[in-house]
């Protein structure tokens, strides 16, 4: 797998960031220059790519003149021969359209793993991160992922503790979290950064609270991250095999499915070297730790 950054810096001004004032705007690569990059890493054997950037949905908004958009970006790498897969960053909700969602399900390639953005399930607390969309209008983009792509991954950032959020706002953005049903969600308390609006914004919750909502939220990922996991049991997938890895002193080769569940299978005495970066199928079955389920080979 490898990474490449396609886009620097942001325009959005969330409250809570520094961001903007220290990368600066949006500046895209050339999609040609990605090309090439792409085409040297297809080259050299990379069979999975993702895709990223600081606001990476803002590509191509610095050649609007030339018609060039992330979606354009998309389709190019996707034409190149010897990549199988292709994998997003952070995505903000507001890209994720009804055109948007059924061009992407038109690329046999692109990875059913969406990471949206979210950072608080509070309408409220949107407001004063600078959030610029409501808790509803990021379950319809949600529900549009889910139309066109079967039982995608959806995973999210949250943070807790923002300044100003009580009691209720927090309860209110777990009932969002559990209803919206994510399959990972990265947990994280408000931390100030000086120069930004929000470290100057009054009722700072203190470190403690932060610490306690963090725990529930962090209890209802691993809840939901499980059930996710367990929808795909007893069904056909394929895994890209990455690494060996030694469960109950058994040596094991393990990868992911294109909505990044990880799966393992058993070495049966070969080579883990000639088996790392190549493609297997088979069916999900039990679960060999909390995070890893068995693939029965085909």
């Amino acid at each position: 797998r490898a990474f490449i950054k396609v886009q620097d810096g942001c325009n959005q001004f969330c409250s809570y960031c520094i961001i903007p004032y220290t990368r600066g705007r949006v500046r895209s690569r050339r999609p040609e220059d990605v090309e090439e990059e792409v085409k040297i890493l297809a080259e050299e054997g990379y069979k999975e790519i993702v895709l990223t950037g600081i606001h990476l949905t803002s590509y191509g908004i610095d050649f609007k003149d030339e018609g060039i958009d992330f979606l354009t970006l998309i389709k190019r790498l996707h034409a190149i021969d010897g990549i199988e897969r292709i994998r997003f960053g952070s995505l903000e909700p507001r890209v994720i359209t009804e055109t948007f969602a059924e061009e992407l399900s038109k690329l046999p390639k692109i990875c059913p793993h969406f990471h949206l953005s979210l950072q608080s399930g509070c309408d409220d607390t949107l407001k004063r991160m600078n959030r610029h969309y409501t808790c509803e209008e990021y379950a319809e983009r949600c529900a549009i992922l889910r139309k066109y792509f079967e039982n995608p991954a959806i995973t999210t950032d949250v943070i807790v503790g923002f300044p100003g959020e009580t009691d209720a706002d927090f309860e209110t953005t777990r009932e969002f979290l559990e209803k919206v049903h994510f399959y990972e969600m990265h947990v994280f308390p408000y931390s100030r950064r000086a120069g930004t609006r929000a470290d100057r914004m009054p009722d700072q919750v203190p470190e403690p609270v932060k610490k306690e909502r963090s725990a529930v939220l962090l209890k209802l990922e691993k809840k939901m991250s499980g059930e996710y996991r367990s929808s795909f049991a007893g069904t056909e997938q394929e895994i890209l095999l990455e690494e060996p890895v030694t469960i109950n002193d058994e040596i094991y080769m393990t990868g992911y499915t294109k909505e990044y569940v990880k799966a393992a299978i058993r070495l049966d005495g070969r080579d883990p070297k000639a088996l790392k970066n190549t493609f297997v199928s088979g069916i999900l079955g039990d679960f060999l730790t909390e995070e890893i389920l068995l693939l029965n080979e085909k």
